[in-house]
């Protein structure tokens, strides 16, 4: 792991902890500020902390967390060679939207964690990820549906970033797995698209 990278990261995450942007810091248990390679090309980026995420600040735990490990695996990755982290930092109760406010006071920190990896593709997790990060970049007139957008990879200009030759991939939520099984070819697809684009 690079040295700048890790100080950039550890930064970031005492920055989280203190902070007090919003009103989630109230409710939460734990921020939860990112897990993995601090070098990592491939970077996942998900709403916001579940439950279990909460209680252990650790992102992606839970039954959503299973199924995501079994779809690195399937392109022969593990959690030890991507990056994962949240768009908020901290759960919302009862794991509600996140509000403008909310998202707008995390940005920040996202886009220093973003600098400080520099991965060559962002993996938006679900609506919201997608649509956080596409505003991020300067690039809200590409949002659509995760349905619509899913597998698809955008290219980034760097002036938003420190990162060069950035891609942007949106992909189907693993939770909706959990709610519809028959996602599961569309997400397995998706994720052999990924792998194509890291091994090109």
């Amino acid at each position: 792991m690079s040295i700048d990278s890790t100080n950039k990261l550890r930064n970031i995450r005492d920055d989280i902890v203190q902070c007090r942007q919003c009103d989630l810091y109230k409710t939460r248990t734990y921020p939860v500020v990112g897990k993995g390679n601090h070098d990592a090309n491939i970077m996942f980026v998900a709403e916001a902390p579940g439950g279990e995420e909460d209680k252990k600040a650790v992102p992606f735990i839970g039954p959503a967390g299973k199924i995501l490990n079994k779809l690195l695996a399937s392109i022969n990755l593990n959690r030890d060679d991507v990056y994962i982290c949240n768009v908020l930092k901290c759960r919302p109760p009862d794991n509600m939207n996140p509000t403008e406010e909310q998202k707008k006071s995390c940005s920040p920190y996202l886009t220093r964690q973003i600098n400080a990896i520099q991965p060559k593709v962002i993996v938006c997790l679900g609506n919201h990820a997608t649509e956080s990060i596409l505003t991020l970049f300067g690039q809200s007139d590409k949002i659509e549906p995760i349905s619509m957008m899913s597998g698809k990879l955008i290219n980034i200009d760097s002036v938003y970033t420190e990162s060069i030759g950035l891609n942007i991939m949106p992909l189907l939520h693993p939770a909706a797995l959990l709610h519809n099984p028959l996602l599961g070819t569309k997400i397995r697809n998706d994720f052999k698209k990924l792998k194509e684009v890291i091994e090109s």
